[in-house]
């Protein structure tokens, strides 16, 4: 056979979920400072039906309720607010690789998807509004609020182990 099959036994680790694949298209997205708007930020709002159209308000939510979205799962109600993934889903215990991960924050909280862990035990998360863009920072552990998986799919059964500098994400707002 060509080279391309991969054996069964690696098949599953290197699958990963759609909502996951979805995210990381849009890795490097950022804000626009200033009075402008990123179009593609205020193309999510619209899809979402969102009653603002700024990327100055906080977006995490937005960026996953969108991901979700066009994978087609059902977002929670009020998925602008990061805590509103903490009654979204299924409960997890453990990290894994493309759960919805939501952070404590002080003036709020912080949502994204799991990519990894770091070497430190840092949760490597990919999210938006993440140093003012959607990108990959490792966070601590003892933030963690809750993991959670969407209803009827199947869960992940890797966290990969990611390179990472150790510098804690601290810019979410």
């Amino acid at each position: 056979m060509a080279g391309r099959d991969i054996p069964k036994s690696n098949a599953a680790h290197r699958m990963e979920p759609v909502w996951l694949t979805i995210a990381r298209r849009y890795d490097g997205t950022k804000e626009i400072p200033g009075k402008e708007n990123s179009p593609v930020i205020v193309g999510w709002l619209i899809r979402l039906k969102a009653w603002w159209r700024d990327d100055a308000t906080p977006w995490c939510g937005v960026f996953v309720a969108e991901c979700l979205s066009q994978a087609g799962l059902e977002v929670p109600k009020h998925w602008y607010r990061a805590s509103a993934y903490l009654n979204w889903g299924v409960s997890m215990t453990a990290p894994r690789r493309g759960c919805v991960v939501v952070y404590e924050r002080k003036g709020g909280g912080h949502v994204g998807f799991v990519v990894g862990i770091d070497e430190f035990g840092n949760i490597m998360t990919l999210g938006g509004n993440q140093r003012d863009s959607v990108c990959t920072l490792p966070f601590s552990a003892a933030r963690v609020l809750g993991y959670r998986w969407p209803s009827n799919e199947a869960v992940s059964t890797d966290l990969p182990l990611l390179a990472s500098d150790g510098q804690l994400s601290g810019a979410e707002a």
